[in-house]
């Protein structure tokens, strides 16, 4: 029988910046190197004022917002820290950032580390930050000094409509170890509010979770969840997908 366990609220902390995914204006500079260090440097700060002097509110991005987010994280992971950078250019040439958050925390005799990545677009009026398109978001917390590597086999972006492999695999042989594990999709409220939905676990006869699932017929996104649970440790995932209604989409 399935059996019922409550995902991780640690998990829904870790993005920076408020879920989006439409494009943001055209008219929009891209980011220069020293715009994206000063914004480094303000997330790491802790510091609203900072973050106030870089951002101003447009598509996708709501400085509020990523303020109130920011600070459950480090009340999650007081040691949170911030990598932003510079990542691969986008198929029209524009050049695209790369957001990693990292961090850990002890509870309960435990200790939880988070990892997430973003890749996305930012765009600026000159000073500010001004708005935003999420293109690939993931993250992961494992739980235990010694938990699994696990694999994340989601692919970013789908067709309306499609049908797709959702695999979360571990590394390492199990090797007789009992396993269980479980997936569900959480909606754009649920990340925001970095609820703590409930999730149905089963146990797993393979290295990991395998489930082929559908993307809804209009465009936007989905996001999964998936706990794992091993002697070792926890190990949870969630991971956005976007939807989009023509082939050439699916490459940002």
């Amino acid at each position: 029988m399935p059996c019922p366990r409550r995902l991780p609220a640690l998990l829904l902390g870790g993005l920076m910046l408020a879920p989006a995914l439409g494009p943001a204006s055209a008219l929009a500079a891209s980011p220069t190197p020293s715009q994206l260090q000063a914004l480094e440097a303000a997330l790491n700060s802790g510091d609203d004022g900072a973050l106030n002097a870089l951002l101003s509110k447009g598509p996708g991005l709501n400085p509020e917002e990523l303020k109130q987010r920011r600070q459950a994280l480090r009340t999650q992971f007081p040691n949170a820290r911030w990598v932003v950078t510079t990542g691969p250019k986008l198929r029209g040439g524009e050049p695209s950032v790369m957001v990693r958050v990292s961090g850990t925390r002890q509870q309960g005799g435990s200790t939880f580390r988070l990892d997430t990545e973003q890749r996305l677009s930012l765009q600026t009026d000159g000073q500010r930050f001004n708005g935003q398109t999420i293109w690939r978001e993931q993250s992961l917390l494992r739980s235990g000094e010694y938990s699994p590597s696990v694999s994340v086999r989601i692919p970013d972006a789908v067709l309306t409509g499609q049908r797709y492999d959702v695999d979360v695999i571990f590394d390492d042989p199990l090797d007789g170890a009992m396993v269980a594990g479980g997936l569900r999709a959480i909606s754009p409220e649920q990340v925001s509010a970095m609820e703590s939905p409930r999730m149905e676990l089963a146990g797993l006869l393979g290295g990991g979770l395998f489930k082929v699932v559908q993307a809804p017929q209009t465009p936007g996104s989905q996001t999964w969840a998936v706990l794992l649970v091993h002697p070792k440790g926890v190990v949870s995932a969630t991971k956005r997908v976007r939807v989009v209604s023509d082939r050439q989409s699916i490459e940002p």
